[in-house]
């Protein structure tokens, strides 16, 4: 055993720590922190070696307490080296003095590595399905001391260290172990706690120090305009929802009633000084009124941290934090498992086409274009100016797939809305020619991205069999709600923005010219069935000056709201599922603003709170009534009766589905009252009206059938129904037998 070197001396022993090593630490540029800070054997003795600024005096102890050795002071910054009386390279604490008092530092750097041979395989193959499990910063105890693991990909920077309130944020205090098989740099840091801020300092391949970076795996963030990521634990939530996820995994999603209410989180209500609510506070108002309206589902608008609020998150810097605008990640876990427990699903607007280049995100990650492409003509988004992730980098589809596994996993999320899907599979998407670059056959097609969205789709749908991914998709790619051993993108749902478009076009017309363009109406459904929709009037309908809802329709406030209700009343009844952003419900007036709450104060008025009971009605007939949803994908659950009456602006049809009564869907698009309107019907028998849009409980003038109309067979065989046609108005029928 060695005896302790003697204290008091300041001389720099040569063969305790090199001049260029010393000079190195002091200018945050030493490389490899683990050659030379920590225990080390050195022949048969061992040396101690430590950087604490603001110590005069360090003593060397074991973690149980025993003293082994003081070390001598070798640079007056703070750097400490000496031989102590170890029998082992083991981890070891400090017992720091200085003229304000004492204190003890566990040092980091007499640990060994955390991350361990398999996980290097994994991620360099690619096939990593638990990254968000060893990136990033967790809480773990490692030979018996508690303390936080931090990892960062960072292939091409000469040194990383972690940065934050607990070293004041100087990045040469606790530089990170780099993998080189991986790239992938670590360290883990004894008594660190829940609750601090830190980031990564990177020094880049030409000895430059890049702005401080946002970890890209950090699990929680500070509330804007600060932008450090906070080390948490894991989840504490006791899930509730065991029967939710049960049926959901055994339900075909396709044959399901799913009707969704789609929110942004920080305008749907407010507190009167304009605060956000927090989780728990949209828990209490938003999923019972949910619960009250039928909806199955909420959609959100991104909620993973992003720096500001009216890209209305959809140019995140967090993947895989939940915003700190409405409280900490438990709050959402709490509110999805309050959800599930009343029977309402969850989907999340999700992200992996773009992200935005705010320096302490993403771009040029470690000095280089690491997440992104570097030709601007393949790494760069023209329309939103951000960053393109570069799908053809195995370590980026990692970092895609495993977020969303992350959200099914920790979140029990029930679905993924993908954003701008068509900005992902078109290699000149808003690009003019010479901007793009083609793929190797010379098409304009991106492979990498369809064998991510591929990859992805398949991963999630293997992991969580009732989840729901939906592509927003415009374009006519085809197979992209189809499996992907059938060629397909592997969606479970794509997005129909084809019947968006054309029935508002339709419906801005007045009822005078709208003869003119039936077909607006009719062609949705000679593709209807080709891919499993969803029909979306988005959040994108009612902002950048296109107005509500309510405002796209044409003629008097009387008209405007009974062209909507008949409107409403066809989208439930057409095949597909449905969704609705929020305040169209009820009509607002107003274009929707993330900067202010909904206008809930129109629900004193009738004709708005008549269009809150419309949807109400609609998404519990539609939840009753199979026929109306479980063959919402599938050709024979629909059939046309009147198709062409373009005259009269009139479209009449059948839903259907096996050993389910018939219900007829008929809508009257001008606001012209007809009686003895004759339309076929399958069967005959008395035909019961299960919902009229022109009803007064719903503001309507109360034209209708009576309850009931009767269908009779005529001398020339066809079945057929005289009915009455309320002015701007849909009615269902249900057979009555």
């Amino acid at each position: 055993m060695t005896a302790p070197p003697k204290k008091g001396t300041t001389e720099q022993p040569s063969e305790l720590l090199a001049k260029a090593d010393i000079d190195a630490i002091l200018e945050g540029r030493h490389w490899d922190p683990f050659a030379v800070l920590g225990l080390h054997a050195s022949g048969n003795t061992f040396i101690a070696r430590c950087f604490l600024p603001g110590a005069s005096e360090v003593v060397v102890e074991t973690l149980s307490g025993k003293e082994i050795g003081t070390l001598t002071r070798v640079a007056e910054a703070g750097i400490f080296a000496g031989e102590v009386a170890a029998k082992k390279l083991q981890p070891v604490r400090y017992r720091a003095r200085n003229a304000g008092g004492e204190w003890t530092v566990v040092d980091p750097y007499s640990f060994g590595p955390v991350l361990g041979p398999m996980d290097d395989y994994y991620i360099r193959e690619g096939s990593h399905l638990r990254l968000f499990d060893k990136m990033g910063a967790h809480p773990m105890t490692l030979e018996g001391v508690e303390g936080f693991h931090f990892a960062v990909w960072a292939p091409n920077a000469r040194r990383v260290s972690v940065v934050g309130n607990f070293n004041e944020w100087d990045g040469r205090r606790n530089p990170m172990r780099l993998r080189r098989d991986t790239g992938i740099w670590e360290v883990f840091l004894p008594g660190i706690a829940e609750g601090h801020a830190y980031k990564f300092e990177i020094v880049g391949m030409n000895g430059e120090v890049l702005p401080l970076k946002a970890d890209p795996f950090a699990r929680r963030s500070e509330l804007r305009p600060n932008n450090a990521s906070m080390t948490t634990g894991p989840i504490d939530q006791a899930w509730e929802d065991e029967a939710h996820l049960a049926h959901w995994a055994s339900a075909d999603a396709r044959r399901q009633p799913i009707s969704i209410y789609e929110v942004h989180a920080g305008s749907w209500q407010r507190h009167g000084d304009g605060a956000f609510l927090t989780w728990d506070e949209l828990a209490d108002h938003l999923i019972p009124y949910c619960v009250d309206m039928g909806f199955t589902h909420i959609e959100f608008l991104p909620i993973s941290e992003y720096p500001f609020d009216p890209s209305w998150g959809y140019q995140t810097t967090g993947l895989y934090s939940p915003t700190a605008r409405f409280g900490e990640p438990e709050g959402f876990a709490r509110f999805v498992n309050g959800c599930h427990k009343v029977g309402i699903g969850v989907i999340l607007d999700w992200v992996p086409a773009h992200f935005p280049t705010d320096a302490h995100g993403l771009g040029r990650f470690d000095g280089t274009a690491l997440y992104e492409h570097a030709d601007p003509r393949q790494g760069f988004h023209p329309d939103w100016n951000t960053a393109i992730y570069n799908f053809g980098r195995a370590e980026v589809l990692s970092y895609l797939i495993n977020n969303a596994l992350y959200w099914a996993q920790k979140f029990h999320l029930d679905g993924l809305r993908v954003d701008a899907v068509a900005s992902m599979l078109y290699l000149d998407y808003s690009r003019k020619h010479g901007e793009w670059v083609p793929n190797e056959y010379g098409g304009n097609e991106n492979l990498e991205a369809v064998r991510f969205l591929q990859s992805m789709n398949r991963h999630v749908y293997a992991g969580h069999p009732g989840i729901l991914t939906i592509a927003e998709e415009s374009t006519s790619w085809p197979k992209v709600s189809h499996p992907v051993h059938e060629g397909g993108l592997g969606f479970g749902f794509k997005w129909n923005m084809g019947f968006m478009h054309d029935t508002l076009q339709y419906l801005s017309r007045e009822p005078v010219h709208r003869k003119f363009h039936h077909n607006d109406m009719t062609f949705g459904l000679l593709y209807a069935f080709t891919e499993n929709f969803v029909l979306p009037l988005s959040h994108d309908e009612v902002v950048h000056g296109k107005g509500s809802l309510i405002a796209k329709m044409t003629g008097d406030d009387w008209q405007k709201f009974a062209n909507l209700r008949a409107y409403y009343g066809f989208m439930w009844g057409y095949p597909g599922k449905k969704l609705l952003f929020m305040g169209q419900e009820f009509a607002q007036w107003q274009e929707w603003s993330e900067a202010r709450s909904l206008d809930w104060n129109l629900l004193e008025y009738p004709l708005h709170e008549g269009m809150r009971r419309l949807v109400r009605d609609l998404n519990g007939t539609y939840r009753r009534k199979a026929a109306l949803h479980a063959r919402d994908c599938e050709g024979e659950g629909f059939e046309w009766l009147i198709a062409d009456d373009r005259d009269n602006s009139v479209f009449a049809w059948l839903r259907k589905a096996p050993g389910e009564k018939p219900i007829a869907v008929i809508t009257n698009f001008t606001p012209v009252y007809r009686e003895g309107y004759g339309v076929p019907l399958p069967v005959e028998g008395r035909w019961r009206e299960i919902l009229n849009t022109d009803a007064e409980i719903y503001g309507g003038s109360g034209k209708g059938n009576g309850g009931a109309v009767e269908a009779r067979k005529h001398a020339n065989g066809r079945i057929a129904a005289a009915i009455t046609l309320p002015p701007l108005a849909t009615v269902m029928l249900e057979l009555d037998a």
